[in-house]
């Protein structure tokens, strides 16, 4: 069983997660990535805390320690949102490098496939090409249209 910690960004930290949780269960977006086998488990949920980014030094150790047998996290999300939000968030590569280094733990970019709606207009703003923005959003963006619509 996989135990998934997902961050999202402070600006949506009213977000119930709700397209999080559905790609979880349809396993799309960065769910692809886990055998529709395998069980899955949400063991913590929290938002990076603001730029730049203050409960990062923390909030993926809670989510290691969360879990029923104690054995919390064992990957980490950052959220669709840190990617398709206006503007990006600048600190998501450093987030990732951080919680790798000081916790020892994966780090999978996004949670569920980019809204069609977003990627028609960020794909005309030049930050999406020159930050290399498609290639950190790789398993957001390979869905077919159709899924991506149904998260629009």
């Amino acid at each position: 069983m996989a135990k998934i910690g997902i961050i999202i960004c402070a600006r949506y930290k009213n977000c119930g997660g709700g397209k999080c949780f559905r790609s979880m269960k349809e396993r799309v977006g960065a769910f692809s990535i886990y055998p529709e086998s395998e069980p899955l488990e949400i063991v913590g949920f929290s938002n990076c805390g603001g730029c730049p980014g203050g409960n990062i030094e923390y909030v993926p150790e809670e989510m290691r320690k969360n879990g029923a047998d104690e054995n919390g996290a064992d990957v980490i999300h950052l959220a669709t949102g840190l990617i398709v939000g206006y503007p990006p968030c600048p600190n998501i590569r450093r987030f990732k490098a951080f919680i790798e280094k000081a916790y020892g733990l994966p780090v999978v970019i996004g949670t569920h496939p980019i809204p069609q709606k977003y990627m028609d207009v960020h794909e005309k703003l030049p930050f999406w090409k020159e930050g290399g923005m498609a290639e950190l959003a790789g398993l957001l963006i390979n869905e077919p249209v159709e899924i991506k619509k149904k998260y629009n």
